[in-house]
C-alpha cells in the first residue's frame, strides 16, 4: 500500500493513439481504449484522488498524422501520457514529440527494438514485445527445427526493417543463411509477385516480416500458390490472435508464433479476457497489444499514487524503480532502457480438430523465461545506459 499523501486530487489524462480504421483496427483500435479503462477502475483511481480521463483518437498508421495529434494533445489539450501507438514509424514520432514535451510515453503497439536502443528517452516505456524478442523467440524456433535458409517478406517501413534486420541477426547467429528480401508496400493488397519470389528463392523458411491483414492477407495467398504444400514453411514473425481468428485455423493451423499474452494462459488471463470481451460487445478475445495496455496504465497509475506527483520523468523513475505484477503478465520489471521484462511464449496454432471451442487456438511450445526474453541491455545502445 502507497503511503503517498495529496493536498489536492490529481488529474491525468490518457491518450490512447492507435489504428481505429485500417489493418490494425482489431489488434488495437477500441478494443486498447477498453483495456486503458478497465486498468483505471480496477485500480481505483477515484477512491484514490486521482481523476483520470481517456481520450483517443486514429493516427491512420501514418507518422505526420501521429505527431499531429500527439502534439495537439500535449500542447493543447493537457494530455499526460500517450498509450498503445502501433505502427513503428508513428511510434518513433510520437517518442521523439513525447521526449521534447517531457510526457510519458508507454508504447505497447509499435515493436520495433530501437525505441529502447537509440532511441530511448527517459520518459518512454516499451512494454509488450518488440523486434528483437519476436526474432530471438520464432526465429530461433524456426532454426532449431531446420529452417536455415530464409527468404523476407518484409513490410517496407521502419517495423518491417527493424523486423528483418533483427531475425536474419538470429538466424545467422544459428548458422542459417538469409537468400534474399523483398520489401512490399504499407499496407500492401496483392502479395502474388513477392511471393513468387520467395518462392523462386528455394528457400527453406519465408519470414512474414509484416503484422495485421499484411500478414493474414500474405498467408492466404501463399496457401492459393500452394507454398506450404510444397514444402516451405512460413514463419509469421508477427502474428496475433486476431490476425489467426481472421485467417481460420484451417488455413492457420501449424504457425509457430511468439507472442507475450493469451487469454487461456490460466485462471488470471482468462477472468479479465472474458470482462475485456464482454466490454468490447463483438466476441473477440483481447490481443497482447490490448493487454499491454491495460498492463502499461495500471503500473503507471500505482506510480502516480507511489510518488504523488505526474512529473513524467519522476513518475517514470518510479515505474522502473518498482517492480511489476498484474493477472496478464505476471511479476516483472522496466529496465533503465525502458524494456518493460516479462516472460514470452512460443505457440503453435492449433488444427480444427485440436481446438475445443472458440478462441481456443493456441498450444504453448515454451516459455520464455523473462531474463533471455528480451535483448540485453548492454546491447541495445540506449544513451541511458551506462
Amino acid at each position: 500500500m502507497s503511503t503517498a499523501v495529496y493536498a489536492d486530487d490529481i488529474n491525468i489524462k490518457i491518450g490512447v493513439l492507435n489504428d481505429r480504421s485500417g489493418l490494425y483496427a482489431d489488434l488495437s483500435g477500441e478494443g486498447s481504449v477498453i483495456a486503458a479503462r478497465m486498468a483505471v477502475e480496477d485500480f481505483g483511481a477515484a477512491e484514490k484522488g486521482i481523476n483520470v480521463e481517456i481520450v483517443s483518437a486514429d493516427h491512420q498508421n501514418r507518422p505526420d498524422v501521429a505527431s499531429t495529434v500527439a502534439r495537439q494533445w500535449y500542447d493543447e489539450e493537457d494530455v499526460d501520457v500517450i498509450v498503445d501507438v502501433p505502427t513503428s514509424s508513428a511510434a518513433l514520432a510520437v517518442n521523439e514529440l513525447s521526449a521534447e514535451r517531457g510526457k510519458v510515453f508507454l508504447v505497447s503497439g509499435a515493436a520495433t527494438s530501437d525505441l529502447t536502443g537509440p532511441a530511448c528517452n527517459a520518459t518512454t516505456i516499451h512494454w509488450t514485445y518488440d523486434t528483437w524478442a519476436l526474432a530471438n523467440g520464432t526465429g530461433s524456433a524456426m532454426v532449431e527445427q531446420g529452417g536455415d535458409t530464409w527468404f523476407f517478406l518484409t513490410a517496407d517501413y521502419a517495423f518491417g526493417h527493424a523486423l528483418e534486420r533483427d531475425t536474419s541477426a538470429v538466424v545467422e547467429a544459428a548458422g542459417g543463411e538469409v537468400v534474399g528480401t523483398v520489401r512490399h508496400p504499407f499496407p500492401g493488397q496483392d502479395f502474388s509477385s513477392f511471393l513468387l519470389q520467395a518462392q523462386a528463392s528455394g528457400a527453406s523458411v519465408i519470414g512474414l516480416a509484416n503484422a495485421g491483414g499484411d500478414t493474414t492477407n500474405s498467408i492466404m495467398q501463399a496457401a492459393e500458390f500452394g507454398i506450404t504444400q510444397a514444402g516451405q514453411a512460413l514463419a509469421g514473425l508477427l502474428v496475433f490472435i486476431t490476425d489467426v481468428n481472421a485467417l481460420g485455423l484451417e488455413t492457420a493451423q501449424g504457425l509457430v508464433l511468439t507472442e507475450s499474452f493469451y487469454w487461456d494462459l490460466n485462471e488470471g488471463t482468462r477472468e479479465w479476457s472474458e470482462r475485456f470481451a464482454e466490454e468490447l460487445g463483438t466476441g473477440n478475445m483481447p490481443t497482447m497489444v490490448q493487454a499491454g495496455v491495460y498492463s502499461s496504465v495500471l503500473h503507471y497509475l500505482k506510480a502516480v499514487e507511489e510518488t504523488g506527483s505526474k512529473d513524467a520523468e519522476e513518475v517514470v523513475a518510479a515505474m522502473k524503480e518498482m517492480p511489476t505484477d498484474d493477472p496478464l503478465f505476471g511479476p516483472g520489471e522496466v529496465r533503465q532502457d525502458g524494456r518493460k521484462i516479462h516472460d514470452l511464449y512460443l505457440f503453435r496454432v492449433k488444427t480444427p480438430e485440436e481446438s475445443e471451442g472458440p478462441w481456443d487456438y493456441y498450444e504453448t511450445l515454451s516459455t520464455i523465461p523473462a531474463a533471455q526474453a528480451f535483448r540485453p541491455m548492454e546491447d541495445g545502445n540506449c544513451p541511458l545506459v551506462q
